[in-house]
Order: C-alpha cells, then sequence, then structure tokens
C-alpha cells in the first residue's frame, strides 16, 4: 500500500520545522529493496516508526493524523531520507514526566529495520528541539569533577592519563591491584575492562578493597590524587546498586575518586539511566562494547557511532569511548572529530543537523584501543585539544620499561604536542618517550622513519 500521500511532505522546509520546535528530526541512509520506490518506501518507514500500519483501519480519527512521522526531505541518488517525528510521540516517565531514550529508539529504529520492503536503512544524524531536549537527564558529573580530585583547574585542565589492567580477564585480586599500584605511580586513572565484575577467580568484593588500599598507598608515595572507574554493569538494577554501594563505603574518603563504569550498548538505557540516577556525584562512564554489531561502516542497519555518542549525553553519560578516529587499532577515521565535538560542545555540527545543547554538560571522550605514546601526537593535532581521558592498556604496559614508565611516556607524548615539538627530536630529552619507540618499532617505523638513525636506535 502507498502511503506517500499521507507520510510524505516534501513541501515541508527543515528551517521551518526546527523553528516551530515540535519535531524530532532524523536523518537516514536507506535503500528500498528491488520493486519499491524510494518514496513510497520512505513513507511506509516514517507510517511502521508512527502512526501508520499496513491497512486502513477504522480507530485512526483527526489527532491521530496529527501525529504522524513525515518524509520531508529525499536524495535518492544519496539514499538519504529524513523524517519528523511529532514529540508528542515519545513516551515519557509518570513518576517525574522525563524523556526516555528507549522510547526515541523504539521509534526511530523500531519495527521499521526489519521490513519486508526495506534493504537497509541506517540512522546517521538526529536532532532535537529545545523542548524535548530539556526533557533527558544529560550529565550531572564531568571531566570538571575528575579535574578538581587531581587538582586541576577545571577549564582545560588537560590530558587524564589512564590504562586497562591487561590481560583484561585472567588476573586474581592481588596481581590486579599490584598492575593498580605499579601504574598510579606514573598515571592518573585505571578502569576495569568491559568484561571485568565478580569472576569466580576474582571475587569482586576481594578486588574492591585490595585496588582501594593500592590507591591509598599510590596517593602516599606520589602525592597525588589517583582515580579509578569500577564496572557495576549488571542485568539486574538491584545487583547494580549493590556492586555501587559497596564500591563507595569500601573506597569511603577516596569515593570521589571513583567512576563507575556501565556497558551502556548491551545493557541498553535502563542500565546508564540506574547509574545515572542512584549515583549522581559519581563520573558515569559509558563503554560502548558490542557497539560495533550495528555502529559499523559494513553494518547496514541500526544506527552509526557518532549517533550512539550524541544519545549517551542525552542519558546522562559523563564519558563514553569514542574510539582513537584512525589513530589506534579500532575502526575508525580521523573525521570522526565530528564526534567528539558533538559530545563536548555547546553547539556542534553533526554530518546532517547542527545541534544547540542550551547548556547540558558535555560529555568528556574516551581514548582507547591500541593508543601508544608515538601515536598520540598526531592524535593530538587532529582533534585540536587534550581535554580528554585516554586509557592506553598496551600502551602502558607493552613499554619496554615498565608500567610506570609507559605511564610517564604517554604524559610526555602530550606535553611532545603541546610544545609544537618534532616527536624524534623531543625523545631525544625524554626518557620515557624515547624507549616508546624501542617498545612499539613497528608503529615508530611507520610514524617516524628514519628515528633509528636520527636516536642511534
Amino acid at each position: 500500500m502507498d502511503q506517500s500521500a499521507r507520510y510524505a511532505r516534501l513541501d515541508l522546509n527543515e528551517a521551518d520545522l526546527m523553528a516551530g520546535g515540535n519535531h524530532v528530526l532524523v536523518a537516514y541512509i536507506m535503500k528500498p529493496k528491488a520493486g519499491y520506490g524510494f518514496l513510497e518506501t520512505a513513507a511506509h518507514f516514517a507510517a511502521e516508526s508512527s502512526t501508520g500500519t499496513n491497512v486502513e483501519v477504522s480507530t485512526t480519527d483527526d489527532f491521530t493524523r496529527g501525529v504522524d512521522a513525515l518524509v520531508y526531505e529525499i536524495d535518492e541518488a544519496a539514499g538519504l531520507m529524513k523524517i519528523a517525528y511529532p514529540v508528542a510521540l515519545f513516551d515519557r516517565n509518570m513518576i517525574d514526566g522525563r524523556a526516555m531514550l528507549c522510547s526515541f529508539l523504539t521509534l526511530t529504529i523500531g519495527n521499521n529495520q526489519g521490513m519486508g520492503d526495506v534493504e537497509y536503512a541506517k540512522m546517521h544524524d538526529f536532532w532535537l528541539p529545545p523542548s524535548y531536549l530539556s526533557a533527558f537527564d544529560g550529565p550531572t558529573t564531568t571531566i570538571k569533577d575528575l579535574w578538581r580530585v587531581l587538582g586541576r583547574p577545571t577549564v582545560d585542565g588537560g590530558f587524564i592519563v589512564g590504562t586497562i589492567i591487561k590481560p583484561k580477564l585472567g588476573l586474581r585480586p592481588k596481581p590486579f591491584a599490584d598492575a593498580c599500584y605499579d601504574f598510579w605511580l606514573g598515571g592518573d586513572f585505571i578502569k576495569n575492562d568491559e568484561p571485568q565484575g565478580n569472576q569466580i577467580f576474582a571475587p569482586m568484593k576481594e578486588t574492591v578493597r585490595l585496588v582501594a588500599d593500592a590507591m591509598k598507598r599510590a596517593q602516599d608515595k606520589t602525592g597525588m590524587a589517583k582515580l579509578f572507574s569500577f564496572n557495576i554493569t549488571a542485568d539486574d538494577h538491584y545487583e547494580m546498586l549493590a556492586r555501587g554501594e559497596f564500591i563507595l563505603e569500601t573506597f569511603g574518603e577516596n569515593a570521589t575518586h571513583v567512576a563507575f563504569l556501565v556497558d551502556g550498548y548491551v545493557t541498553g538505557p535502563a542500565a546508564i539511566t540506574t547509574a545515572r540516577r542512584a549515583f549522581p556525584r559519581q563520573y558515569l562512564h559509558y563503554h560502548r562494547a558490542g557497539h560495533g554489531a550495528v555502529t559499523s561502516p559494513q553494518s547496514m542497519r541500526g544506527y552509526t557511532a557518532f549517533v550512539l555518542s550524541k544519545m549517551a549525553r542525552l542519558q546522562g553519560a559523563s564519558g563514553i569511548h569514542t574510539g582513537t578516529m584512525g589513530f589506534g587499532k579500532m575502526e575508525g577515521e580521523a573525521a570522526d572529530k565530528l564526534m567528539a565535538y558533538m559530545i563536548t560542545d555547546d553547539v556542534a555540527e553533526g554530518p546532517y543537523f547542527k545541534q544547540d545543547w542550551a547548556g547540558m554538560n558535555p560529555t568528556t571522550p574516551i581514548i582507547s584501543g591500541g593508543m601508544n605514546a608515538l601515536r598520540m601526537p598526531g592524535f593530538f593535532k587532529n582533534l585540536g585539544h587534550s581535554n580528554l581521558i585516554m586509557t592506553a592498556g598496551g600502551g602502558a604496559f607493552g613499554h619496554i620499561d615498565g608500567a610506570i614508565a609507559g605511564a610517564t611516556s604517554l604524559r610526555q607524548a602530550e606535553m611532545c604536542w603541546r610544545e609544537g615539538a618534532d616527536p624524534v627530536q623531543f625523545a631525544k630529552t625524554h626518557r620515557e618517550f624515547a624507549r616508546a619507540f624501542e617498545s612499539f618499532p613497528a608503529d615508530a617505523d611507520k610514524i617516524y622513519p628514519g628515528w633509528r638513525a636520527a636516536l642511534g636506535v
């Protein structure tokens, strides 16, 4: 059934829709299956996303038609389809009237992803009007809170040197805590890896106690504050609360030094909101493990990593992994810096829409995935700033002189970028950074040809 007469309004103007403030705008790349027209399929997509079905029904009335999702722009050659969703369509909490991301996803990528006339459709950007944006929680804690703990300025407090203890599974509590202590002698921030929790060989309560002790000893040794991001991910709301409360009780006076990591893609918006609302003073660390199943450029359905990051800010994530923008081992491109700007800036350009966040707190880019000191000057040059957290696992513990030197090399790499220095020349006067060349020779050969002769290696 061709529903374009009802669910397509190509005469609508995007600027007018934005000015009206009554619609959420979503941009998709879509391809109809063979034998189906682009506009016809787009209209069917909008219908399935809102008030429509495959047949005319007797319960439709004038009000129902007023909350139809409408296709308002198409570019068949580019596969672009833009749909305006009336704000009134989206579900709200009974208890406080707040918006919920699960409702946004249910409408915008719900049943329409599996329709028989759609070869594929993927969300690439969305825009929220002020009235709907204000109904989302947004972050309560930000990188400013971490800078404050570290004793830094709360404006441009700079690079937080972090790591992930490796191997990500297999260490018993004491070796794990010992590795934390070693890194903290040179670095700032440690996070659990995404599968770590309460394994039978590493009971969580024992691990938490030993890490809390290691933090105290490292702070006493260095005279500097340290940070840890604990994984409280669980299927069960009450399990997440139990984990979080035990961690805070155990860390006591160092409770502000603790972030809570939640695997936000695999556990979904409910887990993020549980952590955000139950522990509003803790830095909420959104780990996106599993996201590549839908966000990878190879996947033509779902949504992009850019969209995932934008949704994380709405939900209240203090920080989210954004990949390495093509400078590490993870899939991504240098152009992914748009993602970082979208979650940190108050007004930012996306692929299709310019979003004004109206003062909503920012979300920190957390960089991980094959990074080491040699890759960092180029990364910071591409991004244009270093106000972020980097968690380099192999980049710290793979350093030829150990974890302390690895952490120091990461800090020196940021210094190199800040000074605008040539990295090979900078290495001549900064031993830990220089030894990173020997620690990661394949990267050194690729990025800095001629380094061996220059450094006498």
